[in-house]
């Protein structure tokens, strides 16, 4: 895989500053986005502790809204679920890389929607409803 170039950009979130580096080679299923989070963040079904993670498409050629989220090192996967594709609403800064839904108190905020850097679409998270 050639790596065309290399983004970093930083975004505060709800639970404070987070840092975030892609490598992006051009097209929507090739990038990989590196986040950090100052405190605990979820995706569905899962808890994830502060800390750097990373989030990239599992399946290149196969289905475009499978994402994958591992650790740092890439040697454990976090999270692995389905998606649904969402537009960047007009209002959200380009350096916004997640958007959070709400908590209840002393629970992590659960990550809603991811956008991969320079992408007009991001990646929905699909949470069951009770």
């Amino acid at each position: 895989m050639r790596i065309s170039k290399v983004l970093i950009a930083s975004c505060v979130l709800l639970l404070g500053a987070a840092a975030a580096q892609a490598d992006h080679a051009g097209s929507l299923s090739s990038h990989r986005t590196l986040l950090t989070f100052s405190g605990p963040v979820a995706l569905p079904g899962v808890s994830l502790s502060a800390g750097t993670y990373t989030f990239e498409l599992a399946d290149r050629n196969g289905s475009p809204d499978l994402v994958v989220v591992r650790n740092r090192e890439q040697s454990h996967v976090c999270y692995l679920g389905l998606t649904q594709h969402i537009e960047r609403p007009r209002d959200l800064p380009a350096d916004r890389l997640v958007l959070f839904g709400e908590a209840r108190r002393g629970m992590p905020a659960p990550i809603s929607a991811w956008f991969p850097i320079g992408e007009s679409r991001g990646y929905q998270f699909l949470y069951r409803t009770r």
